[in-house]
């Protein structure tokens, strides 16, 4: 019974060095009509795309699904440059018409922490919104794959779900425009860190084949 209190403390003091490495996930969406979108991707609260990122060394490629023959390269996400019209689908990357999506991997060549990441997207029509699942990893667990396919869950191969955004309005609403996500810690801490970033895209509709997102860039911050 002496041991007790020293080991509830350890306990105790564990508990809250994991809560306080827990990030507090805060998703940001904004959403430029067709009339304001420009070429600037100017939004009030998300910053617009920048070259200095992490994803500008990152290697990117994909894991799951088919890119459009329309489209660009998956590369163009992180290269800084941006469509300067709002149907412009080589300078963009979307996934084949009529498929579900796919998955993107972003392998940052090492760990760093984190502090944000920026999707961006722009479209006339239902290519605008954007509906993704995002998953990261240090690429230490045991049982890590650093390409889980369709079909497998990301998170029984050694990934973590950190966000899931859907930025489809509602009906009635305007679809098409620009929109921009922002991933962060709401207490403006690090979203921890990570090496590795799985997107798991999806189409907004299945209604016609063109469902699949307009993506124009995709930015990570670093924090340091």
């Amino acid at each position: 019974m002496k041991h007790f209190k020293p080991l509830l403390f350890a306990t105790f003091t564990l508990l809250l060095a994991a809560m306080a490495a827990r990030a507090d996930v805060q998703i940001t969406v904004e959403h430029n009509s067709n009339a304001d979108a420009t070429a600037d991707f100017k939004f009030k609260k998300i910053p617009s795309p920048t070259m200095e990122t992490a994803a500008r060394k990152a290697t990117v490629s994909i894991v799951s699904g088919k890119k459009d023959g329309n489209g660009g390269p998956v590369t163009l996400l992180t290269d800084g440059k941006l469509p300067t019209d709002e149907d412009e689908p080589a300078a963009n990357f979307f996934f084949n018409q009529g498929s579900k999506g796919g998955r993107v991997l972003m392998d940052l060549g090492k760990v760093i922490e984190i502090k944000q990441v920026n999707t961006y997207s722009w479209h006339p029509n239902t290519r605008g919104p954007q509906v993704y699942k995002l998953y990261v990893s240090d690429g230490t667990a045991k049982d890590f794959s650093a390409q889980p396919k369709a079909g497998t869950d990301p998170a029984t191969v050694g990934w973590k779900l950190l966000a899931t955004v859907d930025t489809r309005p509602k009906a009635g609403e305007e679809e098409g425009g620009q929109y921009g996500v922002s991933i962060a810690d709401s207490k403006a801490a690090s979203l921890g860190k990570y090496r590795y970033l799985l997107f798991d895209m999806s189409r907004t509709e299945d209604v016609d084949p063109f469902g699949n997102t307009f993506y124009s860039e995709i930015t990570v911050v670093e924090k340091k």
